[in-house]
């Protein structure tokens, strides 16, 4: 099993440029720069929805990225809250 590698948005946006500029083939372009093709196509259609060309419920890149930031401010506070209660209740206990 081969290590997970990280591309850059430069990177992806360069192979999106082959597969759309060049007109070649997502396989070909996966198999010639060591890809996975799966990946290349999703980068592909990733583009497509950030051009504004993807179905309604399809999320921008941004979206997704503000998705996630919401997604771990809310675990965030979630934990927070929690410990709050915690407290709360530890320090109403030793009133008593």
């Amino acid at each position: 099993m081969r290590k997970r590698r990280h591309f850059t948005p430069e990177f992806k946006a360069q192979i999106v440029r082959l597969v759309r500029e060049d007109k070649k083939p997502i396989a070909q372009v996966a198999r010639e720069h060591d890809l996975d093709r799966g990946s290349v196509y999703e980068w592909v259609g990733q583009a497509k929805v950030d051009e504004g060309g993807g179905a309604p419920e399809e999320l921008t890149t941004s979206e997704r990225e503000e998705l996630q930031r919401l997604r771990r401010e809310n675990k965030r506070l979630q934990m927070e809250r929690e410990i709050l209660k915690k407290a709360t209740a530890f320090f109403a206990n030793e009133k008593t």
